[in-house]
């Protein structure tokens, strides 16, 4: 069976005329009726009845039209997928801080391999300035990084990831309700430091009060921070990512305040202009499912 035979079927159905469809197949109108009845042959059956200048389907090609538009579907997916494969690189070299390297990419890569298993992945981590520059002088393909403008890039937004206070199992914080501002300042404080104008928002928490929080720990690395919480040696402000496990396994328990309620840090993507269309469109809807609160 012909898929141009096929073909002219389906538009002469969708057009409502056997000229409209040689008009929009660049065919001339007895090279479409050519087409009918050789499809007529194949099936053995007719498919149109002429009603004056119109034609109308028969009942046999009205039992026909499914197959027929399911036919012509999984030929352009196979000739999409065939496109894209070509496209594809084989090595996609994928630069992101540290904190997607530890949270983010152990979720996404192993779903993005299922999809795309003819790519091999080359990771390098640095700070958001680091893969900016990277990604701008072509050392990288694409970038996870926070939210950030480039003028020689495209940014898009990925996911954001809300920003809570933990406590360690047992704490007191557990058994109190309605927790004040101070209540938290006196308490030993893991202050986790990411550069992010969202950290900012975190210390204004405390600017009201007479005495500055107290801080007993600072550092760059979550890694650090959660384990200091959990070895008790304070609580902490901390991405929720970070302590997703954690959390599941009832070593970290987030307290609720509204003071941090829309707080988040934003992670975006960044490449430059018009490359790598297909798989940044896998890695967004991968991201609505894996990052989404």
């Amino acid at each position: 069976m012909n898929l141009e035979n096929i073909e002219a079927f389906v538009h002469i159905i969708h057009y409502g005329s056997f000229n409209k469809a040689a008009e929009v197949l660049y065919l001339s109108q007895p090279s479409v009726t050519a087409r009918i009845q050789s499809l007529e042959r194949d099936l053995n059956c007719k498919l149109f009845d002429r009603l004056g200048k119109g034609v109308q389907i028969t009942e046999e090609g009205k039992r026909f039209l499914p197959y027929a538009q399911q036919i012509l579907m999984t030929y352009q997916k196979g000739k999409l997928h065939i496109s894209h494969n070509k496209s594809l690189p084989e090595e996609l070299r994928i630069g992101c801080t540290t904190s997607v390297s530890n949270y983010t990419i152990p979720e996404l890569i192993p779903r993005l391999k299922q999809q795309l298993p003819n790519i091999h992945y080359r990771l390098t981590t640095g700070t958001t300035d680091d893969i900016l520059a990277k990604v701008v002088n072509n050392e990288v393909d694409i970038g996870f990084v926070r939210n950030v403008n480039h003028p020689n890039l495209q940014s898009i937004k990925f996911y954001e990831d809300p920003i809570r206070l933990y406590v360690y199992e047992g704490h007191p914080f557990l058994m109190k309700n309605n927790l004040s501002i101070e209540d938290i300042a006196s308490q030993p404080l893991v202050f986790f430091e990411c550069g992010s104008l969202d950290w900012l928002r975190v210390h204004r928490i405390f600017e009201s009060l007479d005495r500055p929080p107290n801080i007993q720990f600072l550092t760059d690395n979550s890694e650090t921070a959660k384990k200091l919480v959990i070895q008790k040696a304070g609580i902490s402000f901390l991405p929720s990512l970070s302590v997703k496990e954690e959390t599941r396994d009832g070593r970290l328990v987030p307290i609720w305040m509204t003071e941090t309620e829309d707080i988040s840090l934003q992670t975006n993507i960044v490449s430059s202009h018009g490359k790598h269309r297909s798989i940044l469109e896998s890695i967004l809807e991968l991201g609505k499912d894996l990052f989404t609160p």
